[in-house]
């Protein structure tokens, strides 16, 4: 039997991460985080690594080898067109990474933490989406108290992914993360029970 994939996604800054580990727990379902799964892409000599190399040359390298993920960050949130480049070769190998890894899973539930899903066009491949919401200036504080950059350097990476709110108006499920954590895990505790009644483990 297939499971039913409940696609995780937000904003930078929104709190996708801490909604899902909660989220998770809270249905005894497996959480795949795709971010962690497709790190190692980015080791050197794997398949991201060499397929940004390819295209880049040495440009985003350390004399290491190892990939310069801050400066190759940096040029994704200035640069769009760069981006769309980045992401036409490194989302096909995410997207392999993260069926693997739901087929290593035997649940009727699992999550799926994507924070690009909608810019991918793989929430298609959900059974439903949750979006974890924060209002821009929320998300904006958060970024540069986790990050220390500057209001101009969180803005930026903000304006550099869809809009929140048309992301949760295309959402299955919409948790709003912009205000204090007992009021967030009050609307995940909610969901949880919405869920754990179709899936009971």
């Amino acid at each position: 039997m297939q499971p039913f994939l409940l696609g995780i996604t937000g904003g930078i800054g929104s709190g996708k991460s801490c909604v899902s580990r909660l989220l998770a727990s809270y249905c005894l379902a497996p959480l795949i985080d795709v971010d962690q799964c497709c790190r190692h892409l980015l080791d050197i000599d794997q398949p991201g690594w060499l397929a940004l190399r390819a295209a880049f040359g040495n440009a985003f390298l350390r004399p290491s080898g190892e990939l310069d993920r801050v400066a190759l960050r940096e040029r994704l949130f200035s640069e769009p067109q760069f981006r769309q480049q980045v992401d036409g070769l490194l989302h096909p190998l995410a997207r392999a990474a993260m069926h693997r890894a739901v087929a290593s899973h035997r649940h009727a539930l699992i999550l799926v933490e994507v924070p690009l899903l909608y810019e991918a066009g793989w929430d298609n491949e959900m059974q439903a989406v949750l979006v974890v919401y924060a209002r821009r200036g929320v998300q904006c504080c958060r970024i540069m108290q986790r990050d220390g950059v500057s209001r101009h350097k969180a803005a930026q990476a903000v304006a550099a992914q869809m809009d929140l709110r048309e992301k949760a108006k295309r959402a299955d499920y919409c948790i709003d993360n912009s205000g204090a954590w007992t009021r967030t895990r009050l609307q995940v505790i909610a969901l949880g029970d919405k869920l754990s009644e179709c899936f009971p483990v």
